[in-house]
């Protein structure tokens, strides 16, 4: 678990199926720049969220919960790329939860994960060219472009700039 002002990441339970349906699984917002397909139905849902608490299993990957209402309302994750060399896996929030600075707490606590648990020294952060928030949350947070590449979006066929952003930590 992490704790940072405003929110909490933790492991998901079952019960949070329905705060994740309603906030940002069946959010055509929430999905626009990452690489999962929206969520139609609370019976998609529910095996959805059966799905994601079997894959944090393995992951160091969590929910988002806000502490003011306790609701679920994103996700984030980080992995170990290699020998002092982190990277997040995704940050997503739902679309009445951005703008509130909840992605730099989120990304700090990343971070912070990183460095005690992995004695990362580099901490790397991809984003859509497209995806402006993610660019001016990398800027805002002093990482620094080293590279992009194109990518392809096998849910409506279309190519993409992805850019990769690092920060010594």
């Amino acid at each position: 678990m992490m704790e940072t002002a405003d929110l909490i990441l933790d492991k998901a339970c079952i019960e949070d199926w329905k705060d994740m349906y309603e906030n940002v699984w069946s959010r055509e917002e929430s999905s626009r720049y990452m690489f999962w397909k929206v969520t139609t139905s609370k019976e998609d849902g529910k095996a959805r969220m059966e799905r994601t608490i079997e894959f944090q299993k393995s992951h160091d990957t969590y929910l988002v919960y806000e502490k003011n209402s306790h609701k679920a309302i994103g996700f984030a994750g980080l992995q170990k790329v290699k020998e002092g060399v982190c990277e997040e896996t995704g940050i997503c929030l739902g679309p009445d939860y951005v703008s509130r600075g909840y992605g730099k707490q989120i990304l700090k606590a990343l971070i912070d994960r990183a460095k005690q648990v992995y004695h990362a020294n580099y901490f790397y952060y991809c984003c859509r060219k497209e995806n402006l928030a993610s660019i001016n949350l990398a800027l805002s947070c002093g990482f620094i472009l080293k590279e992009t590449y194109e990518r392809y979006d096998e849910r409506d066929d279309t190519s993409y700039t992805m850019l990769r952003y690092r920060k010594q930590i």
